[in-house]
């Protein structure tokens, strides 16, 4: 039997990239899956219909994460939809670069309630549900610990954030047995950040390894810490960035 049988998860911007791969694994697994999409809903429809067709159940849910009350219902909806939330997977986020002086008040607002606001709204949402052996996992960066270069004031800012929710969340719901995780990707070849990119070649060097890292590499670290293997892990943030940060 599959590890996951029986669990529910939600994937939060699941029709691409780390997200579609960590649904397509969970789902692998055994686990029931809801994915959310911002724009690509052919592309979430897509993943869905790869679920289904392996044997799976899954289904797809429009929500706008700069929207926290989206991020909040698509929780609800899970739960009605899929019958129960055993793990959730707060993956949907944005990327904004550029000199901290002409950042706009719109840019930091929008990064703010995507990386952050709608995680803590989803993980809220999904602490009402959870029942022992739940999980929360949310995907951060490794810029959260180490930056190489200017121009990423925003981003590390959010995704540093990140690693104190996550150790609230793990003491705040560790005595009803619920853990909460944070995965750290490093280069990561996907269509925000494609191996073949014109800045792939320096990030590469960064690497302990000399290599970018796949979205599969990402998907097995958050079936790892959903399923048993990962029962007492908590607290935690997992750096998955070939060695960029050693």
């Amino acid at each position: 039997m599959a590890e996951l049988t029986g669990k529910v998860a939600l994937v939060t911007g699941g029709s691409r990239g780390m997200g579609a791969a960590i649904a397509i694994r969970l789902a692998h697994d055994g686990a029931s899956v809801a994915v959310t999409y911002r724009n690509g809903k052919e592309k979430a429809e897509a993943v869905v219909e790869r679920i289904v067709a392996e044997g799976g159940t899954a289904i797809a849910i429009h929500a706008d994460n700069a929207d926290p009350d989206a991020a909040a219902e698509a929780v609800e909806r899970t739960v009605r939809e899929l019958g129960r939330l055993d793990i959730l997977v707060n993956n949907a986020g944005i990327w904004v670069a550029g000199p901290i002086e002409e950042m706009t008040t719109q840019q930091r607002d929008e990064i703010l309630a995507v990386n952050l606001t709608s995680v803590f709204s989803a993980s809220q949402a999904a602490s009402r549900h959870l029942g022992e052996g739940g999980r929360i996992i949310s995907i951060g960066s490794n810029l959260a610990s180490r930056v190489p270069g200017p121009g990423l004031t925003l981003y590390a800012m959010t995704k540093s954030a990140l690693d104190g929710l996550t150790k609230a969340l793990a003491r705040e719901l560790g005595p009803r047995g619920i853990t909460a995780n944070v995965v750290h990707p490093g280069s990561t070849d996907t269509d925000m950040n494609p191996a073949d990119g014109p800045h792939a070649d320096f990030q590469r060097q960064l690497s302990a390894l000399g290599r970018y890292g796949t979205a599969e590499d990402i998907a097995a670290t958050v079936a790892h810490l959903a399923g048993p293997g990962g029962r007492s892990i908590t607290g935690a943030a997992l750096l998955i960035d070939s060695g960029t940060n050693a």
